[in-house]
């Protein structure tokens, strides 16, 4: 196992542990960057964004080809242009922490399927995807993307089956065939986390309504003075 994946790191990984594509990008600039400094804190701020947000379709820098993509991006974008403390800026937090939530959630679930089949060292490599991952280095996208339907339509894996699986996940999954445990992989999501019935309710605290935050951002960009001056007004019947 442990050379295996190994060899799958030097190789392949396009995850943090191992970059190829960014080790190409780094022999076009120069050894030194005008401002280190100014350098290694963009690039710490990206992973920790990469991190944190755990975008679906982790290639695509303008985070606008995914309806949930879009949705969490637009509710960054809000939240930094709101006072910080006040209500408006309180509520955006809090739809984004939601969003980020459902994320993770779905992140440690597949982390407990890795970490069973013995992959305790090496399951966060495993599942992370920097932005740099791209369709064109993969080794059998077919056979993921296959395998990422089963998981999507015959496992509960993923907290909704409603909404297309995160991209992310196909990287992953690609990695996972690499590795020879794809298909044990799926057996064991298959055990751990059975479909769910239609009348099944989703798990509270984990349902994101996509569509009732867009219609919020929405108001808020049409209203964005009137919002703010509306949460000052709540700020200040809070504080009498």
């Amino acid at each position: 196992m442990g050379s295996a994946f190994n060899r799958f790191c030097m190789q392949f990984c396009c995850c943090c542990c191992v970059a190829d594509d960014e080790e190409e990008e780094d022999e076009k600039q120069p050894l030194v960057p005008a401002d280190p400094l100014d350098y290694f804190t963009r690039e710490v701020q990206k992973r920790r964004d990469e991190e944190t947000n755990l975008w679906s379709e982790p290639g695509d820098p303008s985070h606008s080809e995914r309806q949930d993509d879009r949705v969490l991006y637009s509710l960054l974008q809000a939240r930094q242009k709101t006072r910080m403390g006040s209500t408006g800026y309180r509520r955006l937090s809090v739809d984004i922490e939601a969003m980020r939530d459902t994320r993770r959630e779905v992140r440690e679930k597949w982390k407990t399927v890795l970490e069973n089949l013995g992959f305790m060292a090496e399951a966060d490599s495993l599942l992370t995807v920097s932005a740099g991952a791209s369709h064109d280095r993969m080794r059998n996208a077919p056979r993921a993307r296959a395998l990422l339907h089963t998981l999507h339509s015959e496992t509960s894996i993923f907290n909704s089956n409603k909404e297309p699986p995160p991209e992310r996940y196909l990287f992953i999954l690609d990695r996972l065939l690499y590795l020879d445990i794809a298909e044990d992989f799926v057996a064991k999501a298959r055990r751990f986390y059975p479909p769910k019935d239609d009348s099944d309710e989703e798990t509270p605290g984990l349902s994101v309504n996509l569509p009732l935050l867009l219609a919020r951002i929405g108001a808020m960009n049409g209203g964005g003075e009137d919002e703010e001056e509306e949460s000052e007004k709540d700020d200040e019947n809070l504080s009498d």
